[in-house]
């Protein structure tokens, strides 16, 4: 990417992060973000066609500066991988954004992209586990995983108060790998 559109996007993006923090990003326009980065509306559009796509952005060049990108998790122990828990205490440091996300009306570019990010993690995990098992697609497994720790991560940035990101790495382990096995491995 020429540098001067990495430059131009952060800027929105920064521009963004700003104002939602002094106001919420509900009460924030393409106007405002225009105006904080230093550059006018078209040059915006040029960029982004909306302020959700904006957000989703930024998001992830924010998840992705903290090492918070979801990888194929490799880690099968009875711990939540670090890779996990370094994406919810991203999520945990953003939470009145995400919290946004997941609320009415919500941001369905956001909340898209999120569930595409767990659902290529889970997919990149689960060819290992398939290849054992082949009564039901990688896809499918993927998909409905991914629904669940979505699902799961709404419920917890909803909670007040929020519980420690160790407890959501632990919730979202659960739905992954399942409940222990109360006899112990056999």
């Amino acid at each position: 990417m020429d540098a001067r559109i990495a430059r131009t996007r952060r800027s929105l993006q920064g521009a963004l992060f700003a104002l939602a923090r002094e106001r919420g990003v509900d009460h924030v326009s393409i106007s405002d973000i225009a105006q904080r980065a230093g550059v006018n509306r078209s040059t915006f559009y040029q960029h982004y066609s909306d302020k959700e796509t904006l957000l989703a952005d930024a998001l992830d060049r924010v998840a992705q500066e903290a090492g918070a990108e979801l990888r194929c998790i490799d880690e099968w122990t009875r711990e939540p991988p670090a890779v996990l828990v370094t994406f919810l205490r991203h999520i945990d440091e953003h939470a009145e954004l995400y919290r946004r996300v997941f609320s009415e009306p919500g941001s369905g570019v956001v909340l898209a992209r999120l569930r595409q990010h767990v659902h290529d993690a889970v997919y990149d995990s689960a060819q290992t586990v398939a290849e054992r098992d082949r009564d039901v697609p990688i896809d499918v497994i993927a998909a409905g995983v991914a629904g669940s720790i979505v699902g799961v991560i709404g419920a917890w940035l909803e909670r007040e108060p929020r519980a420690p990101v160790s407890d959501a790495a632990l919730w979202v382990w659960r739905i992954i790998m399942g409940p222990p096995d109360p006899y112990g491995p056999r």
